[in-house]
């Protein structure tokens, strides 16, 4: 941080007022004393360029980056991660001293840090995964069940080219399964992910009937709004136990965080009730 430069962070979108990362990182800020602040900051895809290359400029030192815009910004970004161009997009920036612009992906590592923090006795290895859903999320999640040692990932979506393509990219420990087989495959199943919108509010309800899950399975949600999504209340009556997608979001924010202000925060139950609240 040059001079007495007061750090600037924010989260880019289109839209961007449903973002809860201003309360996540205001309440992190707050809590650790940093006099800095964090930003929501509406741009249009034409500007995106633009707008990431005077950040730097006006004392910005990193930014997170949500839909439409995190596929583009590795076309403009001068360093990429591998994880994050093994995702194929990005959802965290952080700008150098020179205005260079180094871009990540944090999700996968939200993900799986969600899983250690809610299920600490729950094992990657522990048996085949399922994960519904091929949109940008299930990148992330497929990255981080293979890196934890999922032996096999069955992949299912709606629109099954999709799966099929996101199978070729990432290889044979996972094996596409079809949108209406989805039911009759959950028995030999240690976790279930969905990443679909599906049980949303506002969005189609969640289809598939959950009558042969083993209870002795994990069920996970990347959507957190309602936080005990259908598919999860489904699942807890199983007797499965059941993560929520809300740690995600919060544990894909923490490196951003450690990154632009120089303080690895913590999550936990009052970082949760200040995103809530």
């Amino acid at each position: 941080m040059k001079g007495t430069n007061i750090p600037l962070a924010g989260v880019i979108g289109h839209p961007i007022a449903h973002s809860k990362s201003p309360k996540l990182h205001g309440h992190w800020l707050r809590s650790y004393g940093i006099n800095g602040h964090y930003l929501p900051l509406l741009v249009q895809p034409e500007n995106l360029r633009k707008v990431l290359r005077s950040m730097p400029d006006m004392g910005f030192v990193g930014a997170n980056i949500t839909i439409p815009h995190k596929e583009a910004v590795l076309q403009i970004a001068d360093d990429i991660t591998p994880t994050a161009l093994r995702i194929g997009a990005a959802n965290t920036l952080s700008f150098g001293p020179d205005g260079k612009i180094t871009a990540d992906n944090t999700d996968a590592y939200g993900f799986i840090e969600n899983l250690r923090q809610t299920a600490p006795d729950w094992q990657a290895n522990g048996g085949a995964a399922m994960v519904l859903g091929a949109g940008g999320a299930a990148r992330a999640v497929l990255v981080a069940l293979l890196d934890a040692g999922a032996p096999e990932i069955l992949l299912a979506n709606r629109t099954q080219q999709r799966a099929d393509d996101l199978a070729r990219a990432f290889g044979g420990k996972i094996k596409t399964i079809a949108w209406d087989r989805v039911e009759s495959s959950l028995g030999a199943v240690h976790t279930i992910v969905n990443t679909t919108s599906l049980g949303m509010v506002g969005q189609d309800a969640f289809p598939f009937k959950l009558d042969n899950l083993n209870p002795a399975a994990l069920a996970t949600d990347i959507v957190y709004t309602p936080l005990q999504t259908p598919f999860l209340v489904t699942a807890a009556a199983r007797g499965c136990q059941t993560v929520d997608g809300l740690g995600m979001l919060l544990h894909q924010a923490a490196p951003g965080f450690a990154s632009w202000f120089g303080v690895t925060p913590v999550v936990d139950a009052a970082l949760r009730s200040a995103v809530l609240a």
